[in-house]
């Protein structure tokens, strides 16, 4: 497949995460305080889906990684807001079965050379040290939302708490470092923007906080 049909695949999934961090700011800004919609979670589930995809065409182990740790937290901030059940059922086995084919697929279809994978090692000389940038700032990137499941949990509440966007904006500022370095338009484009509205969402979660001391 040619890069540029490639690099649509990974804009297209990152303008479908950017819709998602747009809705919940300007939700945000307009309560004054931080908000956590239901269709935040659900655009992330088609996101991760198609950025998983990008990362196999990239051969891209941090970005497979990333999606595959937190899908499943997706699913389980759904169930929270009490709209997993009553959410359609076509979306509903599209998320389900998605995995369950990806699974299939690595198993029995996929000829993955599970070397270059994990080394990195392509036309473009990446090293595996830079993997191991990337798989740092993914791990951190995506642990956010391991974070935000735990305090969800502890709370009985799908919730966004001011630590979220902050290890938000630590595992972007490493995410950007990797993408130039692995000249990846799709990563840097995308971290780019979101450290923006992360860096917003810190002020309005910390103003709100102060407020209501």
């Amino acid at each position: 497949m040619s890069d540029w049909l490639i690099y649509a695949v990974g804009f297209t999934s990152q303008l479908i995460f950017a819709s998602r961090i747009i809705i919940q700011w300007f939700k945000s800004e307009k309560s004054k305080k931080l908000e956590t919609p239901t269709i935040f979670w659900k655009l992330s589930l088609i996101a991760a889906i198609i950025f998983f995809i990008y990362g196999y065409l990239r051969k891209d182990f941090s970005i497979m990684l990333g999606q595959a740790i937190i899908y499943y937290v997706f699913i389980r901030n759904l169930q929270l807001q009490q709209e997993w059940k009553p959410t359609n059922f076509f979306f509903k086995l599209i998320v389900v079965g998605f995995p369950i084919f990806a699974t299939l697929y690595a198993i029995f279809w996929a000829d993955i050379d599970f070397g270059l994978l994990f080394s990195q090692q392509n036309k473009n000389g990446i090293a595996t040290w830079l993997m191991v940038i990337g798989v740092i700032g993914q791990v951190i990137y995506t642990g956010r939302f391991l974070f935000q499941w735990y305090h969800s949990e502890q709370e009985q509440e799908s919730d966004l708490p001011i630590t979220f966007w902050v290890i938000s904006l630590v595992g972007s500022a490493i995410l950007i470092f990797y993408a130039v370095l692995r000249e990846d338009p799709v990563l840097f484009a995308s971290h780019t923007g979101g450290s923006v509205i992360y860096i917003r969402n810190i002020y309005i979660g910390l103003k709100a906080r102060k407020n209501n001391k």
